[in-house]
């Protein structure tokens, strides 16, 4: 970024003179950057037209997965939630992300019992007991939208609706912690404790990640951390938050499709996602 004086536009395209604009948070960062020794990239804040084109992809990736929860139940197949997801994805003109995205074969990501990410959709069944989720990202006129729910198929065990519930939790402590100059580290920390806390252990092989322009932006999302580490949040930063919990031990190993992640000790794992963008004051749930 050229240096602005204090009447020029201001370098983030809101047509706003420098002085009413971002002055003064840049100058609050710069003193941020002197004393931590590096700079802050400020491209990884988006425009407010960028917002804008975000939120409407969030929208419609929200709608997809109300649309799924209507219909997901015992006795559909995954390939059939993906071909829900993929029709209703082009018939409002958009495009699923994951078709194609490093060679990702179908247009969600469904993910059983002990699949902590990118499952494949295929013919298998859902049973009565089984825990799901459905990962759905939008491109919507070049914007990204990505998020993704739990679902309990009929009657499923204790230990299973607690870990569902659990996960959800750490995902909503996670999105309290999102205001301007807390870190990515507040957020793990926020996740970290409250797994913990319940005997869960969090998976730090995946984590969120910056959204919007791309599918996968800086920052990485780190789901576990220390109070005042990491990067530092920005207005108008916008990012995914996606704990993954284990009923087990942490670690993943990947199968031989070189995408579906599972649980090492084929313990039950369970993930919640929205893209979050932070405001002024707080943050905002896109999705």
């Amino acid at each position: 970024m050229d240096k602005l004086s204090r009447n020029d536009i201001c370098w983030c395209g809101s047509g706003k003179k420098y002085k009413k604009c971002h002055m003064d948070q840049d100058i609050f960062i710069s003193n941020i950057e002197e004393k931590v020794g590096y700079k802050i990239p400020r491209d990884i804040m988006k425009t407010e037209e960028q917002i804008d084109g975000i939120r409407k992809s969030c929208e419609l990736t929200h709608e997809i997965l109300d649309m799924v929860g209507e219909k997901i139940k015992v006795g559909v197949t995954t390939n059939e939630i993906n071909t829900w997801v993929h029709e209703y994805t082009i018939a409002h003109n958009a495009y699923p992300a994951p078709l194609g995205y490093g060679g990702f074969p179908k247009s969600v990501c469904t993910s059983i019992n002990d699949v902590i990410c990118h499952g494949i959709p295929d013919e298998t069944i859902l049973k009565d007991g089984d825990i799901v989720n459905v990962d759905v990202t939008c491109i919507l006129e070049g914007y990204y939208g990505d998020a993704n729910r739990m679902f309990i198929m009929g009657e499923a065990s204790k230990e299973a609706i607690d870990l569902v519930r659990v996960s959800k939790e750490c995902l909503d402590l996670g999105i309290q912690q999102v205001k301007p100059y807390n870190t990515l580290g507040d957020i793990g920390h926020a996740i970290q404790e409250h797994a913990e806390s319940h005997g869960y252990s969090v998976v730090y092989d995946y984590g969120g990640h910056g959204v919007g322009l791309e599918f996968h932006e800086e920052p990485f999302v780190p789901h576990i951390g220390q109070k005042g580490e990491g990067t530092i949040l920005l207005p108008n930063m916008t990012f995914t938050i996606e704990p993954m919990l284990n009923i087990g031990k942490p670690e993943s190993d990947v199968l031989e499709d070189d995408w579906t992640a599972v649980t090492s000790d084929g313990s039950l794992s369970s993930q919640w996602e929205h893209t979050i963008r932070v405001t002024q004051t707080g943050y905002e749930i896109l999705t």
